[in-house]
């Protein structure tokens, strides 16, 4: 392998993951690359547009998948440095420490983790101090311990999500303040870049204001000498010695052309699915079920966000701009009525009409819940 295709580290990705490694490995001294399937995401007016985000999938990868069936659909993935950290919603929690633990649902007994919430507990504070992140620790009444607390205050509840807070409070409930990696300097509103905008939980920041992996991480860590990054590199295999035990060569696509690069250390932190693919696509007759995979598990057991969101209607204006300031885990565990777990309450970003409208999939019968959703936004766009 030529010296110029050799480093220390490669890191697969620059996402949370792949970012955040880079950010705290820059500084050694040692050679690394950075590969990263996308490009730079674009900054421009398009960042804050609903129609061009949600309806017309401007910036979400252009690939399809199968499904289990055999059937194509379009995920909802982001190709860019920074990874999906470009268009996520900046809440940052950590686990909570029982979640560690063998935890029974009501389909069944998720197993405990081979390690647990003390062993990682070092790394969420270095994390949250890192990524920015706004919020205090103490108040979420199940929250775990914390070492340190958050080197930024809470975000503050604009009017509407205050009144929120407080009623909330009356009934018994327990809020807390969301945590949010944002870089916004409230008491300093000239200094600040985040502008508390409409336009932050699914879409790109304009003013580079989210605590994303590209800004915290990748591109502090491209000012150091040793590390280079290279985009538009898909990675299609990993090649192994004969012994299984060490990975010789990292299989690369750059527009169109076939590469190949090396290195001592090889770091996968393309996601969570595309790392699966890579190491099953990796297989060899060392290792037939690909890569770090002798428990046949890589790739199985796979969860995303299991979630619902509600739309509530009131006879009274929400003003509200930024609105993902609140969240309530007082049903995480289980509640006097349900003994298994419930999960975590957040507030959405603000959403509007393009919004909504990308998420109707009405059906072909003309009275079908979709068709009378679509009816009642065409009446909310008329009224606004």
């Amino acid at each position: 392998m030529a010296s110029d295709h050799h480093y220390d580290v490669i890191i697969i990705g620059t996402g949370a993951g792949g970012g955040t490694l880079a950010h705290h490995i820059a500084p050694s001294g040692k050679r690394i690359l950075l590969l990263e399937r996308g490009g730079y995401l674009p900054r421009e007016k398009d960042n804050w547009d609903s129609r061009s985000v949600f309806i017309d999938n401007r910036y979400k990868a252009a690939c399809t998948w199968e499904d289990k069936e055999g059937k194509t659909f379009h995920p909802g993935i982001h190709y860019y440095v920074g990874g999906n950290t470009k268009v996520y919603g900046a809440a940052l929690l950590r686990f909570r420490k029982e979640d560690f633990g063998a935890i029974r649902h009501h389909g069944g007994v998720s197993p405990a983790w081979p390690i647990t919430y003390d062993d990682l507990e070092p790394y969420y504070t270095k994390a949250e101090h890192l990524y920015q992140v706004h919020g205090e620790h103490g108040i979420d009444p199940i929250g775990p311990p914390a070492s340190a607390q958050y080197r930024y205050p809470p975000v503050s509840h604009e009017p509407r999500i205050q009144e929120l807070h407080d009623d909330l409070k009356r009934m018994g409930h327990r809020p807390f303040p969301l945590p949010l990696g944002i870089r916004l300097h409230e008491d300093r509103r000239e200094a600040s870049l985040c502008i508390r905008c409409n336009t932050c939980d699914g879409y790109p920041c304009l003013v580079n204001a989210k605590s994303d992996a590209q800004i915290t991480c990748v591109d502090p860590a491209l000012t150091y000498p040793t590390v280079t990054l290279l985009t538009h590199a898909y990675v299609s295999r990993l090649e192994v010695s004969p012994s299984g035990r060490e990975i010789t060569k990292v299989r690369v696509t750059r527009h169109g052309v076939p590469e190949e690069y090396s290195a001592g250390i090889v770091g996968v932190s393309c996601g969570a699915i595309n790392s699966a693919a890579l190491l099953l696509q990796s297989a060899n007759d060392k290792h037939p079920n690909g890569l770090a995979n002798s428990s046949d598990t890589v790739g199985r057991f796979y969860m995303c966000h299991n979630n619902s969101a509600l739309l509530a209607l009131s006879r009274h204006p929400n003003p509200t701009v930024f609105q993902k300031t609140l969240a309530i885990n007082d049903f995480y565990f289980c509640t006097d009525d349900w003994d298994y777990p419930l999960g975590h309450i957040q507030m959405l970003g603000k959403s509007d009409l393009e919004q909504l409208r990308s998420g109707v999939r009405p059906r072909n019968n003309a009275g079908s819940d979709g068709q009378a959703f679509s009816r009642l936004l065409a009446d909310l766009g008329r009224s606004t």
